[in-house]
């Protein structure tokens, strides 16, 4: 690995973390940057995985007091469905072959940068519109958990969507919620990919120190900068992989 693959990596993995902290969508630089570096995307897949992962847990224990009571359903049964699902996904991605997953991902960046692009507004037209029970709350979040296991791009975005759909309204209720489950998945799915042997560990830990030093940096520097600001650039961060990575097939 060159100096320059290493720095882009490590400015890459920086980077995600400052955008984690302020609105999301880090997975659209430090995946592209690993396929870019060589590694071979369903490694590239799990490696960001590991990489990120720190990330989450820090994001739930920071809102663990705000973890709401959810009316029809357990939040043991909500942490149960999770992790199987997210089990689930990391299986489906360690079975897929090479070449299914290097065809899938363009499709799925875009799946993700639509969504990050348009969750915003799409949320609250739904939610006047549409409300969800504890059964319909279990079978989406098993069925956003294993995309989560598989690849993760904007999960977040869906699982925020999902909450609101089903009545909760405080928003650092929803974000605890979502942290602990979106931890608890991606935790199963480190331990599912390094049993699998799927995980280039020399990439990942310069990126897993980077990312939590940018998501350090981010969270002191979030105040001085604008949301909307960096959603478009993330936006436009998304659109621009989805765009070479459809023109690398």
């Amino acid at each position: 690995m060159t100096a320059a693959t290493i720095a882009l990596l490590i400015a890459a993995a920086f980077a995600a973390g400052v955008m984690n902290s302020v609105a999301g969508g880090g997975s659209f630089l430090t995946f592209p940057a690993l396929v870019f570096a060589g590694v071979p995307s369903v490694t590239a897949n799990a490696t960001n995985t590991v990489a990120m992962f720190p990330a989450s847990l820090t994001a739930a224990w920071a809102y663990r007091h705000d973890f709401p009571k959810l009316d029809g359903i357990s939040a043991r049964t909500m942490l149960l469905i999770s992790l199987i699902g997210g089990a689930t996904g990391a299986v489906l991605l360690i079975v897929t072959p090479e070449h299914t997953f290097n065809a899938l991902v363009p499709w799925l960046l875009l799946a993700a940068t639509l969504l990050f692009a348009g969750g915003k507004r799409l949320t609250p037209l739904l939610r006047r519109h549409v409300t969800i029970g504890p059964v319909t709350l279990a079978v989406v979040q098993y069925a956003i958990s294993v995309y989560g296991g598989y690849f993760g791009g904007a999960m977040g975005i869906m699982m925020l969507a999902l909450y609101g759909l089903f009545g909760l309204t405080n928003i650092n209720s929803m974000n605890a919620l979502k942290n602990l489950l979106s931890g608890s998945l991606n935790a199963v799915a480190v331990v599912c990919f390094v049993i699998a042997g799927q995980v280039d560990w020399g990439p990942a830990v310069m990126m897993l120190a980077s990312a939590m030093a940018g998501g350090y940096a981010g969270a002191h520097t979030a105040r001085r900068m604008n949301p909307d600001h960096v959603r478009a650039l993330i936006i436009a961060i998304g659109v621009t992989m989805t765009v070479i990575f459809f023109l690398r097939r």
